[in-house]
């Protein structure tokens, strides 16, 4: 009964294995044909070479390429509420306030969502708010979304002969903001809101700032189609149907990255497998020393 329970359980293994190797191959696969349509696209820069092949290409348009560029902006760019200094073009600042409810059966206040303790539990703690076990419930949230029109330039270029507008970057896909500022401070409490947490049941905990921006002057890859535009390029979303896809690294960045992922499930895949095979090979053996034992 126990060589039966182990058999079992080494065939499992031995299942188990091929089955994750058959589905890592698989991604892998996946990824590495889409490793091979990224290389495919052609890679630009705002620069001379891009214009003179726009210039020489039919109606003056690339249907899909990747512009890698600096971000400059058409306008005054737009200044950090929070940080002294920082310049962008795009502007996220989202407020959202976290709170607590009365509960009359158990006449404590009680807290229904996700932890907010590890939300810079550091802060909390330094401006005294009662964490515990508790988590938060998000009750007010307001955001704010702003931007100026902006360019790619060549990086290293002091003069800018040649620069490629970006078209309605909220079309794209792809998280290409930076996280400059986040806080969590305590909650503000008044005569007002003391009144208005015993007729509501509801009161306030802690207040969440966070901004965003895509700042001036950083690394932006944009995948779309690129058009002439009086002496300049555009860049906007393909016509086609393909991603128009905003990435907040240099080409060879992004390439590099899927160039891991690939390794990985590839070896993943090698992983599995040999140990498979491995499992495999000892119940054969296995089973070939019995049959040896039981003829002699």
């Amino acid at each position: 009964m126990g060589d039966f329970s182990i058999s079992t359980l080494v065939l499992l293994g031995v299942g188990s294995s091929f089955a994750f190797s058959g589905l890592f191959h698989h991604l892998y696969q996946q990824k590495k044909k889409e490793l091979t349509k990224l290389k495919e696209i052609p890679v630009f820069r705002p620069d001379e070479h891009l214009y003179t092949v726009l210039k020489s290409s039919p109606h003056r348009r690339l249907q899909y390429v990747a512009v890698e560029g600096l971000v400059q902006a058409g306008e005054k760019p737009l200044s950090s509420q929070f940080v002294p200094r920082c310049f962008g073009v795009l502007q996220k600042i989202v407020v959202q306030e976290h709170g607590e409810y009365w509960n009359s059966l158990t006449k404590t206040w009680y807290i229904l969502n996700l932890p907010l303790l590890r939300l810079l539990c550091t802060s909390m703690l330094s401006d005294n708010i009662p964490i515990g076990s508790r988590s938060s419930r998000r009750m007010n949230s307001r955001e704010t979304n702003n931007s100026v029109p902006f360019s790619l330039v060549c990086p290293g270029s002091y003069i800018t002969d040649f620069e490629v507008k970006v078209q309605e970057p909220s079309e794209g896909s792809g998280y290409f903001l930076e996280r400059v500022y986040h806080r969590v401070r305590r909650a503000e409490e008044g005569l007002v809101n003391v009144v208005l947490q015993g007729i509501s049941g509801e009161r306030p905990v802690a207040m969440e700032e966070s901004e965003e921006m895509l700042r001036v002057g950083s690394i932006l890859t944009v995948f779309g189609e690129v058009v002439m535009e009086g002496g300049h390029g555009r860049v906007q979303a393909p016509k086609d149907g393909r991603e128009y896809l905003l990435i907040p690294t240099p080409y060879k960045s992004y390439i590099e990255r899927h160039e891991r992922s690939a390794s990985m499930w590839k070896k993943l895949t090698a992983v599995t497998g040999i140990t498979g095979a491995s499992l495999l090979a000892g119940v054969i053996y296995s089973m070939v020393g019995t049959q040896d034992d039981r003829s002699k």
